[in-house]
């Protein structure tokens, strides 16, 4: 998708034989976050929610001197307010000996320019209040940090408890 002349950063869309590699990238940004115990996903499930009949999310991978180092996962929403599809960022995630290389910076271009061809009103995404380098980053490009507006989540065990109960 993307490479400048002389550049060592590619950019591509991953493709089914990319699962393992996604689900490594998957793991490797849980380790990052602390948060690797909360990781159950496999790869039946990648195969089938991103490449399957119905996909409901898009990965782009970031190759530096053809080595894969990142991913960027993503899928659209809708914003009633701007009457328009918008891009929800899952997951950004550089290896750490990759980072300051313009990887991160790289592969967010790259989903803009995505979201601008698609005609998206947003995108947007979280970011953990103690990654302070990642805001920083998000900041260098203009992001606004939406300050007044906090994340709500219901995990499956209280899906399936409020559906079969309500």
């Amino acid at each position: 998708m993307s490479k400048l002349k002389n550049d060592p950063l590619i950019i591509k869309k991953a493709n089914i034989k990319d699962v393992p590699l996604i689900l490594s990238l998957i793991r490797e940004l849980a380790e990052y976050e602390k948060l690797l115990h909360d990781v159950i996903v496999t790869e039946k499930e990648l195969k089938k929610y991103l490449f399957g009949t119905k996909k409901y999310a898009e990965v782009l991978i970031a190759y530096f001197e053809n080595a894969p180092v990142g991913m960027a996962l993503f899928f659209h929403n809708y914003s009633t307010f701007v009457g328009k599809p918008g891009i929800y960022l899952e997951d950004l995630y550089v290896k750490p000996e990759y980072r300051g290389k313009g990887i991160g910076k790289g592969l967010l271009i790259e989903l803009i320019k995505i979201a601008n061809k698609r005609n998206c009103g947003r995108v947007e995404w979280a970011v953990l209040d103690w990654n302070q380098s990642a805001i920083d980053f998000y900041k260098k490009l203009g992001a606004e940090n939406m300050e007044s507006w906090r994340i709500f989540r219901l995990t499956s065990d209280k899906i399936s408890k409020i559906a079969n109960t309500l």
